[in-house]
């Protein structure tokens, strides 16, 4: 019994494990700051100006079980005059899901880092994922997802703006 390990189809499973591993922590090697690349535009903006991006799509490794989580980001910010280029969302939100991580820390993490560079009157970050490990072992548990969410500013103080951005994803 048992798995020959000299057969075609594993022959190199051990270099293809170990290059898929290197893509999924990626993120350890990437630089926040330089994937910004000084992105941040100056711009008119009004007190009520909302920047929504929704439906990034992240896929990242639980730190616990190596097992992949999966889901999307949802960002959104009121501009003091600054916006930032729209495809860096998806890259900052990339750098931190390309390494072993929770979910509770990949919002913190994203919404940190937006809120520093932005300096925005408010920002708000929403991460809906599923969990691989809640699925696949454990209890077993297909359909079900996890919410997160992390506010800065103005999402913080007035339940009106959370609400709108609620509103402009949908819910």
């Amino acid at each position: 019994c048992g798995e020959d390990p000299n057969r075609e189809g594993l022959l190199k499973t051990p270099e293809r494990f170990a290059k898929a591993m290197t893509g999924f922590v990626s993120g350890y090697s990437m630089d926040v700051e330089q994937v910004l690349n000084d992105a941040l535009f100056e711009v008119e903006t009004q007190d009520s100006d909302m920047v929504v991006v929704k439906d990034i799509d992240i896929f990242s490794l639980c730190e616990h079980h190596l097992v992949p989580f999966y889901g999307k980001v949802h960002i959104g910010y009121l501009p003091t005059g600054k916006v930032l280029g729209l495809s860096k969302f998806a890259r900052v939100s990339e750098v931190f899901a390309r390494r072993l991580q929770v979910q509770e820390r990949l919002t913190r993490e994203i919404a940190e880092t937006l809120n520093r560079v932005l300096q925005p009157k408010g920002l708000v970050v929403m991460i809906e994922a599923t969990h691989m490990c809640m699925v696949m072992r454990g209890v077993n548990k297909p359909g079900s997802s996890t919410s997160t969410i992390c506010k800065f500013g103005c999402f913080k103080d007035d339940s009106s703006k959370l609400n709108e951005f609620h509103r402009l994803l949908g819910r």
